[in-house]
């Protein structure tokens, strides 16, 4: 019977055994399962990369950015600055219109509280008469009453007639343009003293008198 040899297997055998095994595995991962060059070529080519800022240097998506928030801000503030400027007007006009109408009132009040000052005598009588004549659409000019004044009386207020017919018949003319009491009473100008005498009162009336029968005091050039 031939003689069978036997085969000794050693440590360096039991390697390389290994090693041959495990490329076999690889092979067959790499036809079997795993990604060709061209899937991992694709599916690089599909991922979004964005652009990364090197060393502090923006990107132009940064700049954009930044000038957009520039502007927005740069209006914000243009309006804040508009709407400033209309309420400073605004309340500018407020004050002028306040101060105009105090001065206003003031005005008023002045002229409420201070009435006009004439002196005591023919010359201030006659301008206050005039003044009042104004108001109360009296016609005449301080030339007329001055004139009749001094042929009446010479310009003195207490003046009495006591020898004419009005003196005969109990009604004398007194006063400085010579007035009778019916007449005075008829022709009474209101808000002057109710006296014959009063030389205010006396002028005035008598002015009304002559605007009633003659036009105007101014003419009258003789006993009235």
């Amino acid at each position: 019977m031939p003689r069978i040899s036997t085969l000794r297997i050693t440590r360096s055998h039991k390697i390389a055994t290994a090693v041959l095994v495990a490329a076999g595995s690889v092979s067959a991962i790499a036809a079997t399962g795993g990604p060709s060059e061209a899937q991992t070529t694709a599916a690089r080519s599909s991922i979004s990369v964005e652009p990364v800022a090197a060393a502090g240097i923006p990107t132009a998506k940064d700049a954009a950015a930044k000038k957009a928030a520039q502007e927005t801000a740069a209006k914000e503030a243009a309006a804040k600055k508009a709407a400033a400027d209309r309420k400073a007007s605004a309340a500018k006009d407020a004050a002028e219109e306040r101060s105009e109408k105090q001065a206003a009132n003031r005005s008023t009040e002045r002229k409420a509280v201070t009435p006009k000052k004439f002196a005591n005598n023919l010359d201030g009588w006659i301008r206050e008469s005039l003044d009042i004549m104004k108001k109360k659409n009296i016609p005449g000019s301080y030339e007329g009453l001055h004139r009749n004044i001094m042929r009446e009386s010479s310009g003195n207020p207490n003046a009495v007639n006591d020898w004419d017919i009005n003196a005969r018949n109990g009604i004398p003319s007194k006063g400085l343009l010579q007035v009778i009491q019916p007449t005075f009473d008829a022709y009474h100008v209101k808000g002057t003293p109710k006296k014959l005498t009063d030389p205010v009162a006396n002028i005035t009336a008598a002015a009304n008198y002559a605007a009633d029968r003659y036009g105007s005091i101014d003419n009258v050039d003789s006993a009235y």
